[in-house]
């Protein structure tokens, strides 16, 4: 590696070359971050000022909604102006907080959507013991339990992520930081990162999954129990989490348990779409607009505004 030269900076990918696809490509994605800050801008408001949503599964909820415009803001809003712009350069500085950004609201979001699993496990198979269960107390232990281990995991794979050396090509074939396009411009040993990654695919992807399969298959075995009607409801709702937990979870480890070859593609650049845009873009939808309550309280809110609209 005599002749490598140290990167001091990375230039991210767009997804066409053409100024008019790229356009087109910033306007769908500004959109999509619209609407997503729209709905769980909602969800946080009905769910913070109605009564009857005080409830630990609206309290995680909100959590949820605030994490999701979090999460969407790391990547969105930077990849259209690099989009519009042409101007694709981001500092190391830059691309080790994106990083660790990236990883940090992934791993709290999939905590949270385990946890919310087991709100509803405990509030169908357990409703005698639901108050004691998920307390109010419990509820915020879990909440800073999760934020502050994800700190923990997003600093473990970034620190050992921007301790390899970089050199010769600078160009991340992707719109924003992720671990697998840079290791793949490392010209040190990434063995070891490799093996992080798969234990964590493991341990945390892999047991957070495992978990809101069981906590689902014990809720399909006490709904099946229940009148036509009540299941209906509770299939509406469970079905379409278990589908963006899956989706989420497998767009992720195709992304970063795919061997490190040099060969891109278009899908490798639109696979981490769907875990850093679609979740946060359903889950308002998801978890709200398939909920009578929420509904309830959305349209309150919408009419409460319309009217002082028409009186003001």
């Amino acid at each position: 590696m005599a002749n490598s030269t140290t990167v001091t900076e990375f230039l991210l990918m767009n997804f066409a070359e053409r100024w008019q696809l790229r356009l087109l490509h910033s306007m769908l994605f500004l959109l999509i971050y619209l609407v997503t800050l729209l709905g769980n801008l909602l969800i946080v408001t009905v769910t913070t000022f109605d009564p009857k949503l005080n409830m630990p599964m609206y309290f995680f909820l909100r959590n949820l909604s605030v994490l999701d415009m979090c999460y969407v803001t790391v990547t969105v809003p930077n990849a259209c102006v690099n989009s519009l712009t042409g101007n694709s350069a981001i500092s190391v500085a830059g691309c080790a907080t994106q990083v660790f950004l990236v990883i940090y609201f992934f791993y709290v979001e999939l905590v949270f959507l385990t946890i919310m699993a087991q709100d509803r496990y405990v509030a169908i198979c357990q409703p005698l013991h639901y108050p004691v269960v998920m307390n109010y107390q419990c509820c915020i232990q879990m909440t800073l339990a999760s934020l502050l281990s994800g700190l923990v995991y997003a600093g473990v794979h970034t620190g050992q992520t921007f301790q390899l050396t970089f050199c010769q090509s600078n160009v991340i074939h992707q719109f924003f930081c992720d671990v697998p396009s840079l290791l793949r411009l490392s010209c040190s040993d990434t063995s070891s990162n490799f093996l992080l990654i798969l234990f964590s695919a493991i341990v945390v992807a892999g047991g957070c999954f495992i978990f809101i399969t069981m906590s689902y298959i014990h809720i399909f075995s006490t709904v099946l129990k229940f009148p036509i009607r009540e299941q209906g409801k509770v299939f509406s709702t469970c079905v379409p989490h278990i589908l963006v937990v899956s989706v989420f979870l497998s767009s992720v480890l195709s992304v970063y348990l795919k061997p490190s070859v040099n060969s891109e593609t278009i899908q490798d650049m639109i696979l981490p779409v769907f875990y850093t845009i679609v979740p946060p873009f359903l889950n308002p939808i998801i978890y709200s607009l398939r909920n009578t309550q929420v509904k309830e309280a959305v349209n309150k809110v919408m009419l409460r505004n319309f009217h002082r609209q028409m009186t003001g």
